[in-house]
């Protein structure tokens, strides 16, 4: 998950204000559902202003940019990974990479992926104000504990 995120962060300009931010595109950035989200994205994340990006299903907030979005990735399959639950959007989070943290949907197809930079703005804060948009993406299904789960106590 992470290898993916800091290739989109690899590939950003911040060469100045007015330039977009530049990133590719998730496989399955065309998919109607990505539409649906982008088209709800809000204007500032976490106090960020939006920011103009060259690929479809994509969302960026910062100058430079300190939140990233793609929609179109691959859905995780089952992990032991932390997930919260933000506003009825299930997120697993990868913070191997702090201060950088990256917030993957989970139980959502196709699934969204955002890169926040802790260090700027509040990873809590940024998928707070982008979990409503995220729910345009019906959920298929979502965190379980392991009491949830089945698994033996």
């Amino acid at each position: 998950m992470l290898t993916t995120a800091l290739a989109i962060a690899g590939g950003i300009v911040l060469a100045g204000c007015a330039q977009a931010v530049t990133f590719d595109a998730a496989p399955h950035a065309t998919d109607p559902d990505c539409a649906a989200v982008v088209v709800r994205l809000p204007d500032t994340v976490a106090g960020l202003a939006e920011r103009e990006t060259n690929a479809q299903g994509t969302g960026a907030w910062g100058t430079p940019a300190a939140v990233l979005l793609r929609c179109g990735v691959e859905p995780p399959g089952p992990t032991t990974d932390r997930c919260v639950s933000v506003d009825g959007v299930d997120w697993i989070i990868d913070d191997s990479d702090a201060p950088r943290f990256l917030f993957t949907t989970y139980g959502r197809t196709p699934a969204v992926e955002v890169l926040v930079d802790n260090d700027v703005v509040s990873g809590s804060t940024a998928i707070a104000d982008l979990s409503p948009a995220v729910a345009a993406i019906p959920a298929e299904g979502g965190c379980v504990g392991l009491e949830d789960a089945g698994a033996p106590d």
